[in-house]
Formats: C-alpha cells, sequence, structure tokens
C-alpha cells in the first residue's frame, strides 16, 4: 500500500509538471528559427601544426585549407560528427584573425556559428531588438551560404555568426 501511494503521488507530480505553462510557451515566436550549432572556430597561429593535432594525434578526419580572400582567413574544417570545429588562420594583412592572434598569442576560441532558417527575417528582427550586425548585408561564407555576425558586446562577449541553413 505505501508503494501504491507513493506511486500516485509521483503521477500527480508529473500531472502537475507536465500540464504546467513549459519554458518554451514564454518564447515569442519569432518569423526565423534558430538551428543546431554549425562550427566553433578556433583562431590558429600555426595552422599546420593546428591540423596535425586534430588530424595525426587526435584521429579527426580533417578538410585541406581553403582561402577566403574576402574574410581575410584561411580556413579548415574539422568533422566531429555531431558539429565541427572550424581553424581559422589569417590571411593578408587585413585578416580581423591577425588582430585577434596579437592579443591570443596562441590561440583560442574566435566564435561560435549557429544556422538559422531565414537570415533576412533574423537581421531584421535582431536590429529591431537592438543587437549590431557587423555588416550590412550577409557576406557568403565558408560553406557557400549567406553568413553575418553579431557584435559580442551584444552577446555577452561571444562573437555569433548566424549562417543560413
Amino acid at each position: 500500500s505505501g508503494l501504491l501511494t507513493r506511486f500516485q503521488t509521483s503521477a500527480k507530480t508529473i500531472r502537475t509538471l507536465s500540464s504546467s505553462n513549459s519554458f518554451s510557451q514564454n518564447i515569442p515566436s519569432c518569423l526565423w528559427k534558430l538551428g543546431r550549432l554549425n562550427h566553433v572556430a578556433i583562431a590558429v597561429p600555426d595552422l599546420e601544426k593546428a591540423q596535425s593535432l586534430y588530424k595525426d594525434v587526435l584521429g579527426a578526419q580533417v578538410s585541406e585549407t581553403v582561402a577566403l580572400p574576402e574574410h581575410g582567413v584561411y580556413t579548415v574544417f574539422v568533422e566531429l560528427g555531431n558539429t565541427k570545429l572550424e581553424l581559422l588562420h589569417p590571411l593578408g594583412e587585413k585578416s580581423p584573425i591577425s588582430g585577434f592572434l596579437q592579443k591570443n598569442k596562441t590561440g583560442g576560441m574566435h566564435h561560435i556559428c549557429i544556422e538559422v532558417d531565414d537570415i533576412k527575417a533574423a537581421m531584421t528582427e535582431l536590429k529591431k531588438k537592438k543587437i549590431r550586425i557587423l555588416s550590412e548585408e550577409p557576406k557568403i561564407g565558408a560553406h557557400g551560404k549567406p553568413v553575418i555576425f553579431l557584435h559580442p558586446k551584444d552577446c555577452h562577449g561571444v562573437l555569433v555568426e548566424l549562417e543560413q541553413a
């Protein structure tokens, strides 16, 4: 009888919790949706050494180096199954990665990239919410898709890249 009473009490608690307002009901609906984490970007002072760490030491699948002159970077992607790491190295004198590496000599996390289903709608809504976007229009990113970057001061110190899914 004691076990049955505890089970009935637990069942009431579960029903109460499941019928109460869930967290997701408090989120305002948007015209766009945030998707999955696409990658975490890491600025590296030595691209060959970083590639070797992930490929030869850790055994990851590592892409070839790709130059993206319009972004001022060389990129290498490390496949992790559920997401990727993007290794970034400066390309050209005006590379944003050069400045980052001057402040962080050994490299470090540069940005995170999250997919969105409608980058234009995201831009419109984020501007209304006073989130600064670092370009007037999306640029084509490393995956050949439109991307924008959100100001780190508006994102709790994290540079956030949004990529059209």
